[in-house]
């Protein structure tokens, strides 16, 4: 009996579908910089006359990581690529680099044409909210390897920064403010301990809990893209720092834009933390050290910006349909200390 690709579990036929279905998806973020098409062995992007006396290319990658496990299980596959665009794009942002490009990665068990374009289908639709096109990206059958109707999505962006506006916290001063701007819910983090909390079948997904709604909607609603909210800031605002709250939450990723001897001086009462992070730290008990070192806990990104800057950074973050707030501010810290405090 012959042997071919198909019966090894590879389906050619189905990969030229997957390509056919996503081309449009894909189109919708090009502009007049993407040079060439789909479908070539790689994307091709101008940078020319942007008007940058030193341009910088900035670069990010990231996965959603196990969120993905409620995805299968809810079988809702067409928001979960705003997720992967979102971990970059937010990532190169905190440099000040405006994003340019984005390319993705799906590995499946199996290839099935339509649930590969719902994911593209929110690739394209992350890339359309940070402005960046989708220029290319490899969709890979590996049966054996992945179980049937399962996937890894991973993605990779390219910003540009002048070298004279890069974010660095080089400009972070003791006594700037700490601007807080609201995450759309968990985002893409932490979903190893939302998952032994809450369970990720479709029967524990289905859960109703009171002033969250479905759990496990409530738990995939997509990671909130900073960008062009960010950008409209550094059009009138010199941002000193800032942060993009992933893994770690609070703890680790506030002091990455501190510089040695600075403390990040956080008010946890300055705004109201959601229910849905209420709702989890009470099924694990978990401390509060504990939640804002795994959470978000409704803040996805922070902002440092001096004193004077403050109302004018909240009034355009609002303009922008951004719910703002002063978090804090950057206080003296020991020598070499860099680290936030919770108050």
């Amino acid at each position: 009996m012959a042997v071919d690709y198909k019966s090894a579990g590879v389906d050619i036929e189905a990969g030229y579908e997957a390509v056919k279905r996503i081309k449009e998806h894909a189109k919708s973020t090009y502009d007049e910089r993407v040079l060439g098409d789909l479908g070539s062995f790689s994307g091709l992007y101008s940078i020319a006359g942007m008007g940058l006396s030193e341009p910088v290319l900035v670069s990010g990658t990231d996965g959603v990581g196990t969120k993905l496990k409620l995805a299968f299980a809810m079988d809702k596959h067409d928001t979960i690529g705003i997720d992967a665009v979102a971990m970059c794009v937010n990532d190169v942002i905190c440099q000040g680099a405006r994003p340019l490009l984005f390319l993705d990665y799906i590995a499946v068990g199996k290839l099935y044409p339509e649930q590969a374009e719902r994911i593209v289908s929110g690739i394209a639709e992350g890339c359309r909210q940070a402005g960046c096109a989708l220029v290319g990206g490899e969709t890979a059958e590996m049966p054996g390897f992945y179980p049937v109707g399962e996937y890894d999505v991973a993605g990779f962006t390219v910003g540009i920064v002048d070298k004279k506006d890069i974010i660095d916290g080089s400009r972070v001063t003791v006594g700037d403010a700490l601007i807080g701007i609201r995450s759309s819910g968990v985002h893409s983090n932490g979903f190893s301990l939302v998952r032994k909390l809450v369970g990720d079948d479709a029967e524990s997904l289905k859960k109703e809990v009171p002033g969250v709604g479905v759990i496990g909607e409530a738990l995939l609603a997509p990671t909130k893209i900073y960008v062009k909210s960010v950008l409209s800031v550094l059009d009138k605002v010199k941002i000193h720092g800032a942060a993009h709250i992933t893994g770690g939450g609070f703890y680790e990723n506030i002091p990455r834009m501190l510089r040695d001897g600075q403390v990040a001086e956080i008010d946890t009462g300055a705004y109201e933390v959601p229910e849905l992070f209420r709702y989890l730290c009470k099924l694990g008990d978990l401390s509060r050290d504990s939640a804002y070192n795994t959470f978000n806990m409704g803040v996805g990104m922070v902002l440092c910006v001096a004193k004077e800057d403050v109302q004018e950074t909240l009034s355009i973050l609002r303009d922008c349909g951004e719910e703002a707030f002063v978090l804090g501010s950057v206080a003296k810290g020991a020598e070499n200390e860099r680290k936030a405090v919770l108050k």
